[in-house]
């Protein structure tokens, strides 16, 4: 089952990823992706082996960004791909059956492609700007999602699809409107003093 609700991990302005997803599992966040960049592979497997039991604790999943290898070493429940990143039936043949496999799609033609891969979720975005993610794919905006899904739903594809990029707690109803499965959020929980009224009010509207 892929969660409705997904947190993409950040650097706080104090601390460092593991605080971010302790606080954001502590407010009852149930799936975590570990996003951590221009670090050192060992230094994301260190992260991502203390991610993994956190996420234990409180019955969440972990899924890591950019590295089949590391989620297979540090026993994550998946591993989320970039369209620039290995090619998921790569990634597919690493970490072998039974591990989620999610994908980034920024137009529809992305979409119809993860769909083929056979992609277990698909993250759609960036819905407005962000500066979470460098080299930034071009916005999709409400607009732009509406028309995605319109097509995504004539095409009767089932494969969950996620919003995310620059996307707060007010914006779920209307993506949900639009057809999305749900959001990712990041900067929209990191850093803020009411992580537990955030997670209990986005689940509320998922």
């Amino acid at each position: 089952m892929i969660d409705k609700l997904h947190y993409i991990s950040q650097r706080p302005l104090v601390g460092t990823h593991l605080d971010a997803i302790k606080c954001v599992l502590t407010a009852g966040g149930k799936w975590i992706q570990l996003r951590v960049k221009d670090e050192e592979p060992s230094a994301v497997l260190d992260l991502a082996i203390k991610a993994r039991k956190l996420c234990e604790q409180y019955g969440a999943k972990l899924i890591i960004n950019d590295y089949p290898d590391i989620a297979v070493k540090a026993g994550a429940h998946g591993v989320h791909l970039g369209l620039t990143d290995v090619p998921l039936s790569e990634a597919k043949a690493i970490v072998g059956q039974g591990m989620i496999v999610g994908g980034t799609a920024n137009t529809f033609k992305h979409i119809v492609q993860r769909v083929s891969e056979g992609a277990d979720y698909i993250g759609l975005g960036p819905f407005r700007f962000t500066s979470t993610k460098q080299n930034l794919s071009p916005i999709i905006g409400l607009e732009g999602y509406r028309a995605i899904m319109k097509k995504v739903r004539e095409a009767r594809f089932v494969t969950p699809i996620i919003a995310i990029g620059g996307i707060t707690v007010a914006d779920i109803a209307v993506l949900r409107q639009a057809g999305l499965y749900g959001v990712a959020l990041s900067s929209g929980l990191t850093n803020k003093g009411e992580t537990n009224l955030i997670v209990n009010d986005a689940y509320s509207k998922l």
